[in-house]
């Protein structure tokens, strides 16, 4: 007969025990599920803030070389964020234009960061689109590669 009743007190301290964990996951997992969405949220923030130093420093490097006029030339450290789609140069079809546009992946779809520049500027990092370091060659012309008739500046990377 003893025995009979410690294993009915076992099986009620397996089952408190039970509730006890079923309700403090109930109440963790929301926690962990909003924690996940706002780390989400800060890496996206942080990559588009890294895309748009990086495509700032793009733009006043290629004015800079394009205010020396031709042949300047100079060789600078990209560092890349992470989720970096592509990097267009002048204009989406990397034809002869005043912007540089990274576009980078975020949560809500594909966001589009730009950079102006007053000189013309084209060329094509459209290779660059891994997380890392890379040098980029910014070359003074003034018969442009893509488009003869103008002056540019023109960006590619050092292979």
């Amino acid at each position: 007969m003893i025995m009979k009743r410690n294993r009915g007190y076992k099986a009620q301290s397996s089952f408190e025990l039970l509730i006890t964990l079923t309700i403090g996951l109930a109440i963790l997992l929301p926690i962990v599920t909003i924690a996940f969405i706002q780390i989400s949220s800060a890496n996206s923030s942080l990559s588009a803030i890294e895309a748009q130093q990086a495509s700032g420093k793009l733009a006043s490097i290629a004015t800079l070389v394009g205010s020396e006029g031709p042949p300047a030339k100079q060789v600078i450290q990209l560092s890349v964020p992470p989720g970096i789609r592509y990097i267009y140069i002048g204009t989406t079809s990397n034809g002869v234009g005043h912007e540089i546009i990274f576009v980078i992946s975020s949560p809500s779809g594909l966001s589009y960061i730009t950079s102006y520049t007053p000189i013309n500027v084209t060329g094509n990092l459209g290779g660059i689109a891994a997380t890392g370091t890379y040098l980029v060659n910014v070359t003074s012309f003034s018969s442009c590669p893509t488009a003869p008739q103008v002056t540019c500046v023109y960006m590619s990377p050092v292979v």
